[in-house]
């Protein structure tokens, strides 16, 4: 019988994590690095689950084995493919049927395998946990400023020896604007938000602070989880600035793609009212001229520096301002220092 134990998040580097789970379940979340090797369809799932309802248990596993069995020597293929020589932690979504079968297939062959005790379910309830009680694991710096000044690109371009950095935004899918889904494709799942949050904090080393941009508790649709926004909120905070034009040429340079053009439009409509009818109108004649520079230097001026930091119930511990990025980063530095030897 394989050894089960329990989640540490020591183990994604030491072994092959195996998701045993139907592509739809490995697709909504799934452990860092997982590789899917589902032991059922998507389709076959709800069959399954539709028999174990209305005819039991015994019916419902017999038919799991009609669909299946034919399939064990090429899923156990495809696992130690992916495993090259490693052990194997197999999970599904409680630690169950699915997971044990995997492991047991890959035991009778004599490779090394574990089964990941209660499943995913076990490893979501330590993330939710860990947000509910969250104490970052070095410093944070959050980032704030007007629309258009660079705070995302600053921050994926900061010395990494320095500082770690995380893009909220890149893992929420979002810029967390009314036009933050331009390019973007649509955002993960909550939970996957979750555990890509989990798995930046967990890898930033505790001997440097952790470069963030301010953000509101939601962004698009993803929610800040647990205490997370309520920590940020108390950590260092720093106001970055640029010029109007600086901003404009940011902004442009972002939009100004062809395939941006729809999704503008629908947007520029949701924030009609925001906006009023002579300013919604003009921007809506930029738009359908593709006039991009008039345009986001409208939206600077008539929306966002309207509606983003309009007031500000805080003093920002330093401020920098982002015209060079480099000059930002030097900035920065010296603030730190500056505040770490007081």
């Amino acid at each position: 019988m394989p050894e089960k134990i329990n989640f540490t998040p020591s183990l994604l580097d030491s072994h092959c994590i195996i998701d045993a789970r139907t592509p739809l379940e490995f697709a909504e979340d799934h452990l860092p690095g997982a590789f899917n090797v589902p032991i059922l369809t998507n389709e076959e799932r709800v069959e399954i689950g539709t028999i174990y309802k209305q005819q039991g248990a015994q019916l419902a596993r017999m038919r799991g084995l009609e669909l299946t069995c034919g399939r064990f020597a090429a899923m156990i293929r495809e696992t130690i493919n992916h495993a090259a020589g490693r052990p194997v932690l197999v999970y599904c979504w409680r630690g169950g049927l699915r997971s044990l079968s995997m492991a047991t297939l890959l035991e009778s062959c004599g490779y090394p395998v574990k089964q990941l005790r209660g499943g995913y379910k076990s490893f979501r309830n330590q993330i939710t946990s860990y947000f509910d009680n969250f104490v970052p694991p070095a410093p944070l710096i959050v980032l704030h400023g007007m629309t258009g000044c660079g705070k995302t690109t600053f921050i994926k371009g900061v010395d990494r020896r320095l500082w770690s950095a995380i893009d909220l935004e890149g893992l929420a899918g979002h810029r967390g604007s009314a036009f933050g889904s331009l390019g973007l494709g649509e955002q993960p799942s909550q939970k996957r938000f979750d555990t890509l949050l989990w798995d930046a904090l967990s890898k930033a080393p505790s001997d440097r602070p952790i470069v963030i941009e301010g953000e509101s508790r939601r962004i698009g649709e993803i929610t800040l989880p647990g205490r997370f926004y309520d920590v940020m909120s108390d950590s260092c905070k720093i106001w970055c600035s640029a010029s109007l034009d600086t901003r404009v040429n940011r902004l442009t340079d972002e939009y100004a793609l062809q395939d941006y053009r729809e999704p503008m439009a629908a947007a520029l409509e949701r924030i009609r009212k925001k906006l009023g009818g002579t300013h919604y109108s003009e921007l809506k004649v930029m738009l359908e001229e593709w006039d991009v520079r008039g345009l986001t230097s409208g939206l600077i001026t008539h929306y966002y520096d309207k509606l983003y930091y309009k007031h500000r119930p805080w003093t920002p511990d330093a401020e920098i301002i982002l015209e060079e990025f480099h000059e930002g980063e030097r900035a920065l530095r010296d603030f730190w220092i500056n505040r770490s030897s007081t």
